[in-house]
């Protein structure tokens, strides 16, 4: 718990080092603040533990350098630092240099340097190391690095410490292998951690993680510089134009926040189409290699380009004083996640604009992101399973668990993370093998978790109502005892700030909305059988494989909104618009084909037989095609399909579409264009596709009315 000691501070000879650190990074004549100076100076002791909650450039990494200056002066060791972001470790490598420090990363990025740098390591050469919470988890790296540095860390640093609690909104368990760490220090070595972004539970949690005499350094924080908007009762289309609309005059260049990784792809397509380079713009996701994130990274900073469209993925650590804006379309689920990601805004400048457009579409992706990283029991089950025979020797790689317990790559991924936090599984070199300890299910923890979820989801309701100041609630929701109106935000002013409008002009919404239509998805085929109740396990053979497809519809894409609403809502014929978007995606599809189709085939997998069968009418007739069906035994079809696994979906889709005598012999020789009403998992278009196949098909090309996810 925070110590009720006296605050600490630094010895002439100490402050003298502090003082040319900070000279060098502020300017002449910079000292540090008081909170600051306390920090450094207990960090200058054996065993400190020190946590600071701080708003956005307060100067927390300022505080480590100057700590960092002091203890290698002293003789200690290379300071090591658990940073999120390769963005973060690069503004750190170059603002350690200018602090007279020499500092290196390993990373994703520069494995071409490893031996270089971990030679340097051991020679003592390094005053910095800054590293990701998922290299700590690297068996590899343990052996070759942190061994090495075994009781010679001379100062730990936990950059963005909230997401070391399972309360705070970014929970990462590769975070959780600081404790790892901890225990391999010499117990002498001190440990900082700094977030902006922690209420009083995770703060308390962090403490008591570091231990119980740990100093918490917390401040107020309100930021004068930004302008908190809400711009409310949007359609997810109307949002999209909204941006369109204003991006040409929003001050500087800033950071547009989606929710989804589609939708930052299509609202910088949408962008692109409408301004062309007058506005340019470009998405930004987790799924980029690490290279391309930089470059986009690098372009924002040199106002290379007017904003990136981004996901959460470019939040922590990302470092532009002068962003002069944040938009948001669609809002986070937590109040804290919104601070902090709109405190990247208005750092260095006097005035930076935060705008939230929220929709009643955002639900459903809190209500996903509030039980994304809860185990499930029976999940965690099928896993631990699968890995029974796993050894160091054969260790269990995530591809093999994916294919055999039928769970998402990326739900197989986090669970074993999280198991490890448990000590119930570990990572080896190639693979991953149990520990032998029992796994038990902390329901009441989790519910914990859930609830408090939840109620933040319930604040961000409440900040887009303007049920009161805007910056105030958001103080609040971060336990800020300084928390009070800000005078200056759209619910304080009463009206939205000069330049923001309250709706899009309409043309840009149709603008908006023909250039969203007219961009295809790839639907990628399964490449794997999934085994189990299927029985059939493995690659799927080059006789029974599907070729690359297309969805006319991803996911909620904005554009199709109100169509999806109509047209899933009851089985009845397609709309004109839907039949036209079909021909469309043919039609751009056509140079892709290895064989044009000659049979259009209807599978109505989510039991909407009228809209799949004219749709395939209408593709049959416009392209002269023979027509052919696939019935569905109703009987056969589970409700509860996405609670299925891989296997028994597979198998269920099996035994529900055998082949009609009449549509094998229409499609025997023949290319197949096969028309699916909806599906999350595409297990009825891989295995019906590849019954069509067995059945005498050449190929089979699937078009997906409606990609769900």
């Amino acid at each position: 718990m925070p110590s009720t000691t006296a605050p600490p501070t630094l010895t002439p000879s100490r402050a003298a080092v502090a003082d040319r650190v900070i000279g060098a990074l502020a300017g002449p004549g910079a000292t540090l603040r008081d909170d600051q100076v306390t920090a450094v100076a207990a960090l200058s002791e054996p065993k400190a533990r020190v946590l600071v909650v701080q708003a956005t450039g307060w100067g927390k990494s300022a505080v480590y350098w100057a700590a960092t200056a002091i203890r290698r002066h002293e003789g200690a060791g290379t300071t090591l630092v658990v940073s999120p972001l390769l963005s973060l470790m690069r503004d750190q490598v170059a603002a350690a240099g200018r602090a007279g420090l020499r500092a290196e990363t390993l990373n994703s990025s520069n494995i071409e340097e490893w031996s270089r740098i971990e030679d340097s390591l051991r020679a003592g050469d390094v005053d910095v190391l800054l590293v990701s919470p998922e290299r700590l988890a690297n068996p590899g790296f343990g052996r070759r690095v942190l061994d090495a540095l075994a009781g010679r860390i001379g100062l730990l640093v936990v950059d963005e410490a909230h997401a070391v609690s399972d309360w705070g909104h970014d929970f990462r368990p590769d975070y959780r292998r600081v404790s790892d760490v901890l225990q391999r220090l010499n117990p002498d070595t001190p440990v900082l951690a700094t977030t902006a972004t922690a209420n009083a539970r995770v703060t308390d949690d962090v403490a008591v993680q570091l231990g119980e005499e740990t100093l918490v350094l917390r401040g107020p924080l309100a930021r004068s510089s930004l302008e908190l908007s809400v711009v409310d009762r949007l359609s997810p289309l109307e949002r999209y134009a909204w941006v369109v609309d204003h991006l040409p005059t929003l001050p500087g260049s800033g950071i547009v926040y989606v929710l989804t990784v589609a939708d930052a792809e299509r609202l910088a397509t949408a962008v692109r189409a409408v301004h062309g380079d007058r506005v340019p713009v470009a998405a930004y996701t987790g799924q980029l290699e690490p290279a391309e994130r930089e470059r986009l990274e690098d372009a924002l900073r040199r106002n290379e380009v007017k904003a990136l469209v981004a996901t959460s993925a470019l939040g922590m650590g990302y470092d532009k004083p002068d962003l002069g804006f944040v938009v948001h379309v669609g809002a986070p689920p937590s109040p804290v996640s919104y601070y902090q990601q709109v405190g990247r805004a208005g750092r260095a400048i006097d005035h930076a604009h935060a705008v939230l457009l929220p929709s009643s579409a955002d639900d459903g992706v809190w209500d996903y992101f509030a039980t994304a990283t809860i185990p499930v029991a029976e999940q965690v089950e099928r896993l631990l399973a699968a890995m029974s025979d796993a050894t160091p020797d054969d260790p269990a790689t995530v591809v093999r668990l994916e294919a055999e317990t039928g769970l998402r790559r990326g739900r197989v991924e986090l669970m074993l993370k999280q198991l490890a936090v448990d000590e119930v599984t570990e990572r080896v070199e190639r693979g991953w093998v149990r520990t032998g300890r029992e796994w038990t299910h902390d329901a009441e923890h989790y519910d914990g978790v859930v609830a408090v979820r939840r109620r933040e989801a319930d604040i961000m309701r409440a900040y887009t109502r303007g049920e009161r100041c805007l910056m105030q609630l958001l103080q609040e929701s971060l336990d800020d005892p300084a928390a009070a109106p800000c005078g200056r935000c759209s619910v304080c002013r009463g009206t939205l700030p000069d330049g923001l409008a309250a709706a899009p002009q309409p043309e840009t919404v149709r603008a908006v909305a023909a250039v969203l239509r007219g961009r295809d998805t790839v639907l990628e085929p399964r490449k794997m059988w999934p085994g189990g109740a299927f029985g059939s396990r493995g690659r799927i053979g080059p006789d029974r494989a599907v070729d690359p497809g297309r969805a006319v519809i991803h996911a909620d894409a904005p554009e199709w909104r109100e169509v999806v609403r109509a047209a899933f809502s009851t089985d009845a014929p397609a709309p004109q618009e839907l039949l036209d978007a079909g021909v469309g995606v043919l039609s751009r599809w056509k140079g892709d084909w290895r064989s044009r189709p000659e049979v259009a085939v209807d599978l109505a997998a989510a039991g909407f037989p009228a809209l799949t069968g004219s749709v395939a009418d209408h593709l049959a007739t416009v392209g002269r095609l023979e027509r052919a069906s696939v019935p569905v035994d109703p009987a056969a079809i589970r409700a509860d399909v996405r609670d299925m696994t891989s296997a028994d979906e597979a198998a269920m889709w099996r035994d529900a579409v055998p082949v009609p005598a009449e549509t094998a012999a229409a499609i025997s020789g023949r290319t197949v264009l096969l028309v699916v009403d909806a599906t999350a998992s595409q297990w009825p278009v891989t295995v019906v596709g590849g019954a069509l196949r067995a059945a005498g098909a050449t190929a089979v090309l699937p078009l997906l009315l409606h990609r769900r996810v």
